[in-house]
C-alpha cells in the first residue's frame, strides 16, 4: 500500500475541504460568540409541552428593534429552550425583554444572562491569536532541534491544515465560536503534533537503517509501520469524545464538537499530509518544482 505515491490525491482532498470552508467564511462568516464580539446572552427555558420557534422569539425582539442584530438558537439539552445572543443591553432592557417573552410564554424562565463588552471581546481575540502563535513557534523550535527544519515546516503546515478545516466546518455549520473553541483548537494542535512526531521519529529511524533506500519508500514504510497505532489511538479518543458530546450537556458541546472534528482531521493530516509534505519538499530541492 503506497500512501505517499498518492499524495496528490490527499492534497486535493485537503484543498477542496479547506476551499469550501473559506467560501463559507467569505459568504456566511463565522458565528462568533459574545466572548469575541461583545453583547448579551439570554438562556431562556420552556416547558417541554410549549411550542416555540425562533420566528416567534424574533417577532418579540422586533418590538425592541433587536431582530436584525440578534441570533437565536433552539436548544434541547439539558432542557428545551432558546439561546438569544444580541447587542449589549442594560439591566432594565434585559428585564423588559424577558418580561415580553414571559407575557407570551408564561412558563418561560431565564436561566442565565451573560454580558461581555466589546473591549473584552477584542482582548480575547488578541489573546487567542497570541496563544496559537506562541504554540506554533514552540513547536517549530522543538521539532527543528529534535529533527530538522523541514520537518518543523511540514508539521506546522499540517497543523494549519487542521486549524483551517475545523474553523471552516464551524463556519459551514454556523456553530458558535467562543472561548472553549480556542481551548479546543490548542488541544487539537497538541493531539495532532503528537501523532505527527511519532511518524517523523519512525522516518528518522528508517533513514538511518536504510540509507540507500529512496526517501519516498522510507516515508511510506514509516507511515505504514505507525498506521495501526494512529488508528487505534484515534478510535479510542473518538469514542470518548462522542460519549462526552452525547451525554456531557450543552455547556461543553462546542468544545467537544471542535475536538471531534479535530481528532479526525488531525489523524488525517499526520498520515496523509505531514509525511507526504516531507517527500514533496525533498523533490522540490532535488528536482525543482516536481511534486
Amino acid at each position: 500500500m503506497d500512501l505517499i505515491k498518492k499524495r496528490r490525491i490527499w492534497y486535493i482532498i485537503s484543498l477542496v475541504i479547506i476551499g469550501l470552508g473559506l467560501i463559507s467564511m467569505l459568504f456566511q462568516g463565522l458565528n462568533l460568540g459574545i466572548d469575541f464580539v461583545g453583547g448579551t446572552l439570554l438562556d431562556i427555558k420552556f416547558d417541554d409541552t410549549t411550542t416555540v420557534t425562533t420566528a416567534d422569539i424574533r417577532s418579540i425582539l422586533a418590538e425592541y428593534n433587536l431582530d436584525k442584530v440578534s441570533s437565536i438558537v433552539e436548544t434541547s439539552d439539558p432542557y428545551k429552550g432558546v439561546l438569544i445572543r444580541t447587542a449589549n443591553l442594560q439591566a432594565d432592557e434585559q428585564a423588559n425583554l424577558i418580561s415580553s417573552i414571559q407575557a407570551k410564554y408564561p412558563d418561560a424562565e431565564n436561566m442565565r444572562t451573560e454580558q461581555v463588552g466589546p473591549s473584552i471581546g477584542k482582548e480575547l481575540r488578541l489573546k487567542a491569536l497570541l496563544a496559537l502563535l506562541v504554540a506554533s513557534i514552540a513547536i517549530v523550535l522543538y521539532i527543528s532541534l529534535r529533527f530538522r527544519f523541514q520537518y518543523a515546516i511540514a508539521a506546522i503546515v499540517a497543523l494549519l491544515h487542521d486549524t483551517f478545516i475545523v474553523i471552516g466546518l464551524f463556519s459551514i455549520f454556523q456553530l458558535e465560536i467562543n472561548t472553549p473553541f480556542v481551548a479546543a483548537i490548542l488541544t487539537i494542535v497538541g493531539y495532532s503534533i503528537n501523532d505527527t512526531i511519532v511518524i517523523f521519529d519512525r522516518i528518522r529511524e528508517n533513514v538511518k537503517l536504510a540509507r540507500k533506500t529512496p526517501f519516498e519508500v522510507v516515508c511510506n514504510k514509516a507511515v505504514l509501520d505507525t498506521l495501526p497505532r494512529s488508528i487505534n489511538t484515534s478510535v479510542t479518543t473518538l469514542l470518548t469524545v462522542l460519549a462526552i458530546l452525547l451525554f456531557g450537556g450543552a455547556s461543553i458541546k462546542v468544545f467537544m464538537t471542535a475536538l471531534l472534528f479535530g481528532v479526525i482531521t488531525g489523524t488525517y493530516s499526520s498520515i496523509f499530509v505531514a509525511a507526504p509534505l516531507l517527500v514533496t519538499w525533498k523533490k522540490w530541492v532535488a528536482e525543482g518544482s516536481k511534486i
